[in-house]
């Protein structure tokens, strides 16, 4: 059997009770062994702690370090709070930056798939203001290429690869930005180069482009930024999105929402996103 470690995430938010239904599946049960990590019974529902922050980022720890050691293969996490995460000394960014240092990954990126979307993203957990900074043309060839590999895995062996640009009408010849013209326009004909496999196009408009690749005519889109890909992800498949960060040694998956504390405890909580993660971190590994 398949041998899956699942973190509960923060357990005052609805983690806990996510997996349990999960879990408590046939057609679940079916999938993998399991193993969970990160119960705490000091903690409340609703009500986040320094000690339930410590919980969710050991459990991360013996997760990785395990995974690591061959004894899992795959990981599936819970939701956290970055702010509580911080708070404790959890020193990155987001649980993808965790797998990828305690990995030794250098060559990463976060995912989301949902529906007939899947989305990739060139720059991940930063500040709007710094993404033109950080966008560069062997990053885009970079993230494109673990993309369109994770579309293969999936079993498309010619993936249709649609590439954002990153200003209002992909920059409109240069009228509203230049980064299409200087920055994605050059990294086009690389990812070609370096995948002939598959069909990159762009950069196109991003106001269209999620709309045609639901419609069928792309099978994933490389956005240049966080909200670019998960703004249509979450409209598209809020209770079926599941976030999966590419290029690490074993599948990790985790659903594409977050603590939800507001709703913690009644039982309201549906686990759809973390059945899908389930299933995509069996489907892969």
């Amino acid at each position: 059997m398949t041998r899956i470690a699942i973190t509960l995430g923060d357990p005052a938010g609805i983690g806990p009770e996510v997996v349990q239904a999960a879990l408590a599946r046939t057609e679940i049960k079916m999938l993998a062994d399991f193993e969970v990590f990160g119960a705490s019974e000091s903690c409340t529902p609703g009500q986040p702690s320094e000690a339930g922050a410590r919980a969710a980022a050991a459990a991360l720890e013996e997760a990785a370090t395990r995974a690591s050691a061959g004894e899992f293969d795959a990981v599936v996490t819970g939701p956290v709070s970055k702010r509580q995460m911080h708070a404790v000394g959890f020193d990155f960014p987001g649980q993808t930056e965790f797998f990828a240092a305690r990995t030794g990954t250098a060559n990463f990126a976060m995912c989301l798939t949902g529906g007939a979307l899947t989305v990739a993203l060139v720059t991940a957990h930063v500040p709007l203001q710094e993404v033109p900074r950080r966008l560069t043309t062997a990053e885009i060839v970079r993230v494109g290429c673990l993309l369109s590999d994770f579309v293969r895995r999936r079993g498309l062996a010619n993936p249709r690869i649609a590439v954002a640009g990153l200003n209002p009408h992909a920059g409109e010849g240069g009228d509203l930005g230049s980064e299409e013209l200087e920055i994605i326009a050059p990294a086009m004909a690389k990812l070609q180069a370096a995948d002939p496999q598959s069909a990159f196009v762009g950069p196109l408009p991003p106001d269209t482009v999620f709309f045609r690749a639901v419609a069928g005519e792309f099978d994933a889109v490389l956005c240049m930024y966080h909200d670019q890909g998960l703004i249509p992800l979450k409209l598209h498949a809020f209770d079926a999105g599941v976030n999966v960060t590419l290029g690490l040694p074993f599948p990790r998956t985790s659903p594409d929402h977050g603590t939800a504390y507001e709703i913690a405890g009644q039982g309201i909580a549906r686990p759809d996103s973390m059945i899908a993660a389930i299933r995509l971190a069996a489907e892969l590994a």
